[in-house]
């Protein structure tokens, strides 16, 4: 198989301290471009409310990975369903993908919201998230990713019990 050496662009500063798995909400942090990239790479980003975040799961281990299907967090309430049809650092790659909303841009700071990654977390890739690169025609999913996540998943932090 063919590997790829990627380097990060930015780090994650402050927000999430710990993972967990919900309460990602309402929580701001920031996304900081590392020095080697000139300032006017970021030029224009913030006439754009969202951001397409590339990000490494940095602090999980590669034992994590688990190549067979298992239910979703554990939970037999939901169906066996294989590595790939699950978002979360027991991936391959331990890679992930979040469309944070992008609040305010200070040099090479990107103060976001709602970004699920936790401090010191490497980004890996970032852009503007353009609508017209979303899904198009009808969305189709089962019924358990909207049960496990709808409850609290993005709920405000600051609602944790």
């Amino acid at each position: 198989m063919p590997s790829y050496e990627v380097s990060s662009i930015a780090t994650v500063v402050g927000g999430h301290t710990q993972v967990l798995d919900d309460y990602q909400g309402g929580v701001r942090s920031i996304i900081r471009l590392n020095d080697e990239y000139p300032l006017e790479t970021l030029q224009g980003i913030e006439e754009f409310s969202h951001l397409t975040v590339t990000w490494r799961f940095h602090r999980a281990r590669p034992e994590d990975v688990q190549l067979h299907a298992r239910s979703p967090r554990g939970d037999a309430r939901w169906p066996a369903t294989g590595t790939f049809v699950h978002r979360n650092h027991r991936r391959p790659n331990q890679l992930a993908i979040s469309f944070p909303r992008l609040l305010d841009v200070d040099g090479r700071d990107l103060h976001v919201t709602d970004l699920d990654a936790v401090d010191g977390t490497p980004v890996l890739d970032l852009a503007p998230y353009f609508q017209q690169m979303g899904p198009r025609g009808p969305i189709r999913q089962p019924a358990w990713p909207g049960e496990m996540l709808a409850p609290t998943y993005w709920s405000d932090a600051s609602e944790r019990p």
